[in-house]
């Protein structure tokens, strides 16, 4: 098991973008409900969430290759290594996601910051009010978070054998517990 205060130690020795510390939290939320739901470790699984992205900031050309010399230096066992390596499979990583663990992350990474960025664009700023059906007209609208890659989430979802709405679901209702820590809901 490996603590939050740990992974969030660990994160802001090598980053300090509050952006990017709301993304890893958002991620780490997302991770800790979807290993509830599988019956796996919330605790390892939301620090695969805040560490997904260690290497970003300091090595954005280098992204997802430079995370294991950084895990591996502070003493992050391989299967977190693995997983935060696999994050990036396709598009900056040759490693395939293969655990649970694993092709979750690839699965909600893209999505929980897709759905967050709906949640910035309602009145409420919050995803305490957020359904399916807005996030999915936000979905098919390409300009909308277009830095967001689609077809990693579709990918991820297949990889998991789960259909993209529920993904959606249960990122938002991830979100929903958290919210006021990763600045929604009018905060």
């Amino acid at each position: 098991m490996i603590s939050r205060e740990k992974a969030l130690e660990t994160w802001k020795k090598w980053n300090d973008d509050e952006a990017l510390l709301r993304h890893a939290l958002t991620v780490e939320a997302t991770m800790r409900h979807f290993a509830v739901i599988l019956g796996e470790d919330p605790e390892t699984w939301g620090a695969v969430g805040i560490l997904h992205d260690i290497d970003y900031q300091r090595f954005p050309q280098e992204h997802c290759k430079k995370a294991r010399e950084i895990l591996a230096a502070e003493g992050y066992p391989e299967a977190v290594i693995r997983a935060v390596e696999s994050h990036g499979w396709g598009i900056c990583s040759d490693v395939e996601p293969k655990s649970e663990l694993e092709k979750t992350l690839y699965a909600v990474d893209e999505l929980a910051g897709f759905v967050y960025a709906c949640a910035l664009v309602r009145p409420s700023r919050s995803v305490s009010d957020m359904e399916l059906k807005s996030v999915k007209k936000k979905w098919k609208t390409p300009a909308f978070a277009s830095g967001v890659n689609r077809d990693v989430v579709l990918k991820g979802a297949q990889k998991l054998g789960k259909e993209l709405d529920y993904l959606i679901e249960q990122t938002i209702a991830a979100l929903r517990q958290v919210e006021a820590d990763i600045g929604l809901g009018g905060s």
